[in-house]
């Protein structure tokens, strides 16, 4: 069976590089509502059937995991490693919706040249990405990829800064919420943007996946970064994508940057 664009390119990479690395990468909260003053707990997984917990990464991969609640932004500092995730813990202070997000520095990997067709198929690649590939001599594939997550939690009563989680968190490839992650139910759709070093992303190729399933629907950014993605199903849900380019740095041929958001839709009453 064909599988979407970013799961097939984690896949790829998978061949090359370690468990750890490999497949989607989510944060997931335990409950997606709870009230001020309160602990909640994210875990931090990579896998093939989301939501399942599978491999955790090591602490030392984290760049930065933060938390953003009624205008104010914090760092997460109580994590710890468990082999299946790796588990943030903090208290959210007032009510309001509460954005996390997690950030990994570059890694390298290398990518054997008889993979990098079907990678750059898989994701969407650009004619231009095609073109300087199918011209690079000799041909290989080394490539410098980033991870990036982020979930809501529902904390006690939404505020109006709430608008506030429209805007770009400061990550390379993040996906933002054009509505309130935290009230969407099934039947509906889940309007977002796609930002790119802060600026609306067109024509990238967005997938959102329902838990259990082995098969999203992948839908493309307007010329304004936006998308609406179709929500049939309740329980967790998780929007991907992955952006390739050719990199100038002397050691890499490419850059990426992997980008996830999971929300939780509720029943259709």
């Amino acid at each position: 069976m064909k599988q979407n664009t970013t799961f097939a390119a984690a896949f790829l990479i998978f061949l090359a590089i370690s468990s750890a690395d490999a497949h989607d990468t989510w944060l997931l909260p335990n409950h997606s509502e709870t009230v001020p003053k309160t602990e909640v707990t994210l875990d931090l997984t990579s896998g093939m059937a989301f939501p399942e917990l599978e491999t955790g990464p090591k602490r030392a991969r984290i760049q930065a995991a933060n938390c953003r609640l009624a205008g104010e932004t914090f760092d997460i500092k109580e994590i710890s490693e468990d082999p299946q995730s790796l588990r943030f813990e903090t208290e959210v202070p007032a009510a309001g919706v509460a954005a996390f997000w997690v950030k990994f520095p570059p890694k390298e990997i290398e990518i054997k040249p008889e993979q990098v067709h079907e990678y750059l198929e898989e994701i969407g690649g650009s004619a231009a990405l095609r073109k300087e590939w199918s011209e690079m001599k000799p041909p290989r594939c080394r490539e410098l990829y980033s991870k990036h997550q982020k979930t809501f939690i529902r904390v006690g009563t939404a505020t109006a800064d709430d608008q506030s989680l429209k805007e770009a968190f400061g990550v390379a490839l993040e996906i933002a919420p054009e509505q309130d992650p935290t009230t969407l139910k099934t039947g509906g759709g889940f309007s977002v943007r796609v930002l790119k070093d802060g600026k609306p992303f067109p024509v990238f190729p967005l997938n959102a996946i329902a838990g259990g399933e082995t098969k999203g629907e992948t839908r493309k950014t307007d010329a304004e970064g936006r998308v609406s993605l179709p929500l049939e199903k309740f329980g967790p849900w998780l929007l991907r994508g992955t952006e390739v380019r050719k990199s100038s740095k002397l050691d890499a041929d490419w850059e990426s940057d992997f980008t996830t958001l999971t929300i939780n839709v509720l029943e259709k009453e």
